[in-house]
């Protein structure tokens, strides 16, 4: 199966240790939710920046 899929041995397990049981419509799904995780956390991140930064601004020390 792995000379099949032209992949190698550590990254089959690495697949199956993460994908292991699911079909292949949870897989997708699971990866749809990362993405909007990691799509979220950057969003968070963002908007920590602004409000340290203006609260910088409203203290005068810019």
């Amino acid at each position: 199966m792995i000379k099949h899929l032209e992949v190698s041995v550590q990254t089959f397990y690495r697949w199956h240790n993460q994908f292991g049981g699911m079909k292949a419509d949870d897989a997708k799904r699971l990866k749809e939710l990362e993405a909007e995780n990691q799509r979220l956390k950057r969003i968070v991140a963002d908007q920590a920046l602004n409000i340290a930064a203006l609260n910088e601004v409203s203290r005068g020390n810019w």
